[in-house]
């Protein structure tokens, strides 16, 4: 085993998920990389700090050169506002240091770009960690191994109702395009349809702001999204973004039909898969509940019990390992930079098509 020294910038939400993650992932998946906490970096020289003991770094500044510029920080986190990930980015890469950072890849499509040529060599991989639980991954493997079908159609969503209550004031979350749902939520099922059905080639989209008015005064970006997509393969589908829609929690869910079958999953019941098989007497068939376990990818190194579950925490813990991966093996693993800029590109044709009420081929953007 050989320790790796970790520099995360950004201590907030997810930047403690990575912490714990960095400070699990040996135990759990006895990788032969056991991350060290070295550097943590926020905003204040107090926050950082604050961060470093509560989450048990080394060490804390406010300052991102720094922490890139440490010798003793051998791979860097990206877990800060997206205006701020290029030049991160391209700062680690110049010194051959591998990245890892979270969705969307940059804040535009020309930030993701430049950090797709920036990565060119090293290792780089995108946060996209919801795709990663034991019941998507044995999914794509249903999917892969023709045990549905020839795939038909694809519904995807991803919903939350933080902002459905229009009397939620304005903060930070309804300012500026990266912020608005097709900056925060939409990201998460896009890379889900490109995982589990391939590349989109193209898209009609609407995009709007269902509350224009908030306590505290107007919202400047998005609340919700819907897209119709035709995928490379010619199979059409649909895709749902929303942070208004009331009642749903944790809506990161899809429906995938197939000639032979039929695949559904629920984020708010992560631990299940519903598998439609079209065979049997007609009266004998329906969704069956498949409850994952050790028999499913990445379930067995944290629990052993079958239907006892995982959580948003092992998520990232996955990623965690992959990432370790692929810096052991000099190979990366997906995703890669390359699927964050896919993604990017996807939301800037969704953009133009709902500004242009028209069709648009995503290999323009």
């Amino acid at each position: 085993m050989a320790e790796i020294g970790i520099g995360i910038v950004g201590g907030g939400y997810m930047g403690k998920a990575h912490a714990v993650a960095m400070s699990a992932v040996g135990t759990v998946f006895n990788t032969a990389l056991r991350p060290r906490l070295e550097m943590v970096c926020a905003t204040s020289a107090a926050s950082a700090d604050r961060y470093r003991a509560a989450y048990g770094f080394a060490r804390a500044t406010d300052d991102w050169q720094a922490l890139v510029n440490d010798p003793q920080v051998e791979a860097v986190i990206i877990a800060s506002p997206q205006h701020t990930h290029r030049p991160v980015a391209e700062e680690a890469f110049a010194l051959g240091k591998p990245v890892f950072c979270e969705k969307p890849l940059g804040q535009d499509v020309d930030d993701s770009r430049a950090m797709v040529a920036a990565a060119e060599g090293h290792i780089n991989m995108v946060g996209f960690n919801y795709i990663r639980t034991p019941a998507s991954q044995y999914a794509y493997q249903l999917i892969q191994s023709g045990e549905i079908g020839k795939i038909t159609s694809f519904r995807g969503e991803h919903t939350e109702d933080f902002l459905a209550d229009p009397q939620t004031p304005t903060s930070w979350r309804t300012a500026g395009a990266a912020n608005g749902t097709m900056g925060d939520l939409a990201p998460h099922p896009i890379n889900c349809a490109l995982r589990l059905m391939g590349p989109i080639h193209s898209l009609l989209a609407e995009i709007e702001t269902v509350h224009q008015e908030r306590p505290g005064g107007k919202v400047t970006n998005d609340d919700h999204a819907h897209m119709l997509v035709r995928f490379e393969s010619g199979v059409l589908g649909s895709i749902y973004a929303s942070r208004v829609a009331t009642g749903r929690k944790m809506g990161y869910a899809y429906e995938i039909t197939g000639t032979k079958g039929a695949i559904r999953f629920d984020g708010e019941d992560q631990n299940a898969l519903h598998l439609y098989k079209a065979t049997g007497p007609e009266a004998q068939r329906g969704f069956t509940k498949i409850l994952t376990g050790p028999a499913h990818p990445d379930y067995e190194p944290f629990c052993q019990g079958p239907g006892h579950g995982t959580g948003y925490q092992d998520q990232i813990i996955i990623e965690a390992r992959d990432f370790l991966r692929a810096i052991e093996t000099r190979q990366n693993v997906w995703p890669t930079f390359r699927d964050g800029l896919a993604v990017n590109q996807i939301i800037a044709a969704a953009h133009a098509s709902s500004a242009a009420k028209a069709w648009r081929n995503v290999s323009d953007f």
